[in-house]
């Protein structure tokens, strides 16, 4: 059994169908792992949905009521850019869910992997790109509440700059924000990070890998956080649908090991999520994110935890 904290719902599936989000990529990932030998089905934890009170730690109550009803507006639909379902809905919910339970998990492990999650556009009272759920907010503010940790770390890695999680954790000395992203690029309004790192169009894996690494080296020793969140999005990659940047299959394995390894050399334990990624293939968005379990359990297995 690998050391790396698995979880995965089939309900992860966010019924977009014929959507440039492969929402079946989920299944696809789990089923790779299986497949590479690296995990059993008997692997994966299964969450439970996140709670409505879970939720509203982030969220206003109208907007969990518009989800839970279908009663959003066609302003709010066109921005979410989603198509609306019971069952997308419940996705949400399940992601938001399964970021808790890694982020609990990760506390014994070391590392904790969801198999989705990282919808890091959604903002307290709308969604955006493809976000209903701030999922990352919602698990960092429930293990805040319940007094397992204090002071996090997001370093969001998706070639979009996050900026639901920028406005959310806005001017809270407890959450340091750290995103890296393709500057021209979505969303047009960047709120700022406590780091934003704006990257050229096209930019390349040494670009991007010397400034990621000399980011984190500085900002992980200096606000000490009990836990990091990683939004490992696939979406760098030069072969995406949505992405401008130039960051090779082996660039972005990179990108994983430098995250992880610096935050469990400093002993704080890591959360994984997904976010984005549509490359042309849907395998190679599969085998980016499979990539990143692959690389969390290697680094553990070198440095330990804790």
């Amino acid at each position: 059994m690998p050391r790396t904290a698995l979880v995965y719902h089939d309900g992860y599936d966010l019924n977009f169908g014929d959507h440039v989000f492969p929402s079946i990529k989920y299944r696809l990932i789990r089923q790779k792992l299986i497949s590479l030998g690296f995990a059993t089905p008997d692997c994966f934890h299964s969450p439970e949905p996140a709670s409505d009170e879970d939720l509203l730690l982030v969220h206003t109550p109208e907007w969990i009521q518009k989800l839970k009803q279908g009663t959003l507006s066609y302003t709010e639909l066109l921005r979410l850019e989603v198509p609306y379902s019971q069952q997308m809905a419940r996705a949400f919910w399940l992601a938001a869910g399964g970021t808790i339970l890694a982020a609990q998990l990760a506390l014994g492990h070391g590392a904790g992997y969801n198999t989705g999650g990282g919808f890091h556009h959604a903002f307290p009272g709308h969604g955006e790109g493809f976000c209903a759920i701030h999922d990352v907010a919602v698990a960092i503010r429930k293990l805040q509440k319940e007094g397992l940790i204090r002071r996090a770390m997001v370093v969001d890695c998706d070639v979009h700059h996050g900026n639901g999680t920028a406005g959310i954790f806005a001017g809270d000395a407890s959450v340091f924000t750290l995103s890296i992203h393709q500057f021209r690029n979505y969303p047009s309004e960047k709120p700022p990070s406590t780091i934003d790192i704006h990257l050229p169009d096209g930019a390349g894996d040494e670009e991007y890998l010397a400034k990621l690494r000399n980011a984190c080296q500085v900002a992980v020793p200096g606000f000490r956080p009990d836990m990091m969140f990683y939004v490992a999005g696939a979406d760098p990659y030069i072969e995406d649908q949505l992405g401008g940047l130039n960051i090779s299959i082996d660039g972005l394995k990179e990108r994983d090991r430098v995250v992880i390894e610096i935050a469990l050399r400093h002993k704080v334990p890591v959360v994984i999520t997904l976010a984005g990624g549509y490359a042309r293939e849907v395998e190679d968005t599969v085998m980016i994110h499979a990539n990143t379990a692959l690389i969390a359990e290697d680094v553990l297995g070198d440095i330990g935890f804790p």
